[in-house]
């Protein structure tokens, strides 16, 4: 990409940092329903795994739309594609609010799914095209929005959904319309810039340096660092109020809170996460933010209420730092598929957290919410794989 003007720089960053804001807005809606987990066990006569099944059907919806959003817009651009998924979302958010049974709450967690899955590709696909080459960096910009807006969910659970009850969750509507007017910009962005690659000279198609079968292998391991590590944050935070409660018996509003403090620092492990990555390499990093953090998983089990608060916010600011790494990495791995691999890689998280926290809703009515988080800190041990991952230094220097 030839360097750009200030003025064409600037232009690009307002264009991540609205995406980043609308990342925000999108996953303040899917953060309000696991924040308001207590009241709608409570309202609703819940068991855990009914809680699980929640999880379960908004992250599988997301989970096996993105890749396909994300080939199909691999071929064929959707510049307007992301006001429609922020409408989907937005309807889901008002089922949620007003809704009368069960099963209806879950069509809306499957409408927020469907919003998410529309969403993230075409998103980080701008976010990257937006980037001037300091991939990393954008990604990172991208994802924040998104940590940041997961973890503003639980305090305007606990300080708006909880007092004002479950229908209040319908006044973060307008945040929604506001993404929309966003998006449609940021639509229009996207399909200019489309206009300008059509018209200029088309670059040569990008070459694997790997072997086919070493790039095959490496996006296994990804895969199965991406399960463990989302697999983990899907116990913590979809059951960490729960935990706090029984444990320490604390009230449901500080129960939140809690959980926006950890929310909190894992916005900012992904912020830096990725400028790292830019600067020492995304395998450094990957090996840092899942073969780092096992310690304090293996001790918060463990902890006492003052430990239990400081290892959470520990574990979520490293742990959060792999994301945007490892999409950066795959991608990188598989040059001209931006889409694919985002939507591979955001949809398997959502989809294998969805998983997870369904079964772990099992066990934690079968052997408790303890024995949950025990079994739990032994999954960042599948980090260790990160070994097999290649050089990408030594690839880009063979490439070059």
């Amino acid at each position: 990409m030839p360097a750009q003007s200030a003025s064409a720089t600037g232009t690009a960053f307002t264009v991540i940092l609205a995406v980043s804001l609308c990342h925000g807005i999108n996953d303040i809606m899917q953060s309000l329903l696991s924040a308001i987990y207590p009241l709608l066990k409570d309202n609703y006569g819940l068991d855990f795994w009914q809680i699980g099944l929640l999880t379960f059907t908004f992250q599988l919806t997301a989970s096996l739309l993105q890749p396909v959003v994300g080939m199909i817009t691999d071929r064929k651009p959707m510049p307007f594609s992301l006001p429609v998924g922020m409408t989907a979302s937005l309807i889901g958010l008002i089922v949620v609010a007003y809704a009368g049974h069960y099963w209806i709450l879950l069509i809306g967690a499957s409408l927020i799914g469907i919003g998410s899955s529309i969403f993230h590709p075409e998103a980080s696909r701008i976010a990257r095209l937006a980037s001037g080459g300091r991939h990393g960096m954008a990604q990172s910009l991208f994802q924040v929005g998104g940590n940041a807006g997961q973890a503003i969910g639980p305090l305007l659970a606990a300080f708006i959904v909880v007092p004002y009850g479950q229908t209040s969750v319908a006044w973060f509507a307008v945040g929604s319309l506001l993404g929309i007017v966003v998006l449609y910009q940021v639509g229009n962005w996207y399909k200019r810039f489309q206009e300008r690659i059509a018209t200029s000279a088309k670059s040569a198609a990008p070459v694997l340096t790997l072997p086919r079968r070493r790039v095959a292998w490496a996006l296994v391991v990804l895969t199965i660092l991406v399960l463990s590590k989302n697999a983990y944050m899907a116990g913590l935070s979809s059951y960490y109020t729960f935990y706090v409660i029984e444990k320490f018996g604390v009230s449901v509003q500080m129960s939140q809170i809690l959980l926006f403090a950890f929310l909190g620092a894992c916005a900012l492990g992904i912020l830096l996460g990725g400028p790292f990555g830019d600067r020492f390499g995304q395998k450094a990093m990957i090996w840092f933010s899942i073969v780092g953090v096992i310690p304090f998983t293996l001790a918060l089990p463990y902890a006492n209420y003052e430990w239990t608060i400081v290892l959470t916010i520990i574990i979520g600011l490293i742990m959060s730092s792999a994301f945007s790494n490892i999409v950066v990495f795959a991608q990188e791995l598989v040059p001209g598929r931006v889409g694919m691999i985002a939507g591979i890689f955001f949809g398997f998280a959502f989809g294998m957290g969805g998983i997870a926290a369904a079964l772990l809703g099992v066990v934690a009515d079968a052997r408790g919410i303890e024995y949950v988080y025990r079994l739990c800190s032994y999954l960042p041990l599948l980090g260790l794989l990160t070994v097999f991952l290649p050089n990408m230094k030594q690839a880009r220097a063979m490439r070059a």
